[in-house]
C-alpha cells in the first residue's frame, strides 16, 4: 500500500525567501541613503573648504588658503571669539549651578521634585523663537536702568537660561544612582557638609556632570534663534554672522574651513572617549 508524502505547503507554509532577499537589499539601500543624507552636508562643506573659488557653484582647483585665512578675516574671527567666550562661560556657569541645583532637587520630597522638574522642563519644551522673544522683552525692561545692557551680558544670561536645564537633567539621574547614606557617612566621618559635597558626591557623579557640560556647550555653540533676539548691536556670534552674510560678498569660504576643522576635532574627541570607555570596561572585567 503506497502512502502519499504530504507537502509542507499543505500545512500552510509559504516560502518567503524572495521577500527576505528583497527586504535585505531594500534595508541596505535605506541605510545607505540615510547615511548620505546625514553626512552629505559635511562632505559639501569640506569640498568648499578646499575650493580655490569663492563661488560655491564652481570648483577651480585644490587649495588650503581658506584654512590659513580664518584669523585674517576680522569679522569672522571676532564672531568666533565671541562664540567661544559666550559658550564656554555659559557652559561653565550652567554646569556649576546645574550640579548644585540637581543636588538640591534630589534632597527635596517627591512632590517638590516633580514641581521643580516641571519648571525645569519648560525652557526645553518651549519653542526657541518664543524663548528668544520672551527674553528680549524681559531684557528690554532693564534698558532704562542699564542703557548698554544688550550685548554680551544679555547673550550670556540667555545662554545660561536654556543650557541650565540640560545640565540638571544630565546630573540628576546620576545622583539617584548613589547610595542615599553616602552623604551622611561622610559627615559622620568628620567631613564638613560643603566638603563632603565637593569631595564625595561630585566625584561620584562626574560622568553626569561631564555629559551635561558637553551637551550644554553643544547647545550654546550652535544656537541662533535665541542669540539673534538677545544680542546687542555689533556683538555677533558665528551663527548670527553667517546669517547676516548669506547672499553677500562678506561670506568668506573661511567659515567652511573652520566648520571642517571643528567637525574633525569633534570626531576625534568622540573616538578618544569611546576608546577610553572600552579600556575602562576591559580593566573592570579583568578585576
Amino acid at each position: 500500500m503506497e502512502y502519499e508524502v504530504a507537502k509542507i505547503q499543505e500545512y500552510g507554509y509559504k516560502d518567503h525567501t524572495k521577500i527576505k532577499k528583497f527586504w535585505n537589499v531594500f534595508s541596505k539601500i535605506i541605510v545607505a541613503l540615510t547615511i548620505c543624507l546625514l553626512y552629505i552636508s559635511i562632505v559639501i562643506i569640506f569640498i568648499q573648504s578646499i575650493n580655490s573659488s569663492s563661488n560655491a557653484s564652481e570648483f577651480e582647483h585644490f587649495t588650503l588658503k581658506w584654512y590659513f585665512s580664518i584669523t585674517s578675516n576680522r569679522a569672522l574671527f571676532n564672531s568666533l571669539i565671541n562664540t567661544f567666550v559666550i559658550s564656554i562661560s555659559a557652559t561653565l556657569i550652567s554646569t556649576f549651578l546645574g550640579t548644585l541645583i540637581a543636588v538640591g532637587i534630589f534632597s527635596l520630597s517627591k512632590k517638590h521634585q516633580k514641581l521643580l522638574l516641571l519648571l525645569n522642563n519648560i525652557p526645553l519644551l518651549n519653542a526657541d523663537i518664543v524663548t528668544g522673544i520672551g527674553l528680549m522683552l524681559v531684557f528690554s525692561l532693564l534698558i532704562k536702568i542699564f542703557p548698554y545692557f544688550f550685548g554680551w551680558k544679555t547673550l550670556l544670561l540667555a545662554h545660561m537660561y536654556f543650557t541650565l536645564p540640560y545640565v540638571i537633567l544630565s546630573v540628576l539621574p546620576k545622583i539617584k544612582e548613589l547610595d542615599k547614606n553616602m552623604f551622611d557617612a561622610a559627615i559622620d566621618l568628620g567631613v564638613r557638609p560643603y566638603k563632603s559635597l565637593f569631595l564625595v558626591i561630585i566625584p561620584a557623579i562626574k560622568a553626569g556632570i561631564f555629559s551635561g557640560l558637553i551637551l550644554a556647550f553643544t547647545m550654546s555653540f550652535d544656537d541662533f534663534v535665541i542669540s539673534y533676539y538677545t544680542t546687542g548691536n555689533g556683538f555677533d556670534t558665528l551663527s548670527i554672522w553667517i546669517y547676516s552674510s548669506i547672499g553677500r560678498k562678506s561670506l568668506s569660504p573661511s567659515v567652511y574651513a573652520f566648520s571642517t576643522l571643528f567637525t574633525i576635532c569633534s570626531m576625534c574627541a568622540i573616538l578618544l572617549m569611546n576608546l577610553r570607555g572600552r579600556k575602562e570596561n576591559k580593566h573592570a572585567k579583568k578585576k
